[in-house]
């Protein structure tokens, strides 16, 4: 979530995962998924600037969860490749088919 200032100067909070682009035409312009358009105080670059930011929290709290597999599994589970998982499903998957 992100803290935006409508033109209006009222706060709001959006979800981040909701813009689809965000244009500088001359005021800040947000398009949503939803094919909503907003316009916003903040400039073009302080929206990327919170989107990146809020975006890196995220990533750093799973990776504090993460259990510590060592660099290139941490690494490949950050970015959904989980190897210590995908390599249980695979011998899962093998097991049940030989069971068949």
């Amino acid at each position: 979530m992100i803290h935006l200032s409508k033109l209006n100067g009222n706060p709001m909070v959006l979800n981040s995962d909701l813009i689809k682009t965000v244009e500088a035409s001359p005021d800040t312009m947000l398009t949503l998924i939803t094919g909503e358009k907003l316009i916003v105080r903040e400039s073009l670059e302080e929206v990327t600037e919170q989107v990146l930011a809020y975006r890196s929290r995220l990533l750093a709290n799973v990776a504090r969860h993460l259990p510590d597999l060592g660099g290139l599994a941490r690494a490949a589970s950050i970015a959904s490749l989980d190897v210590a998982n995908s390599r249980e499903a695979i011998e899962k998957r093998q097991a049940q088919s030989a069971n068949r």
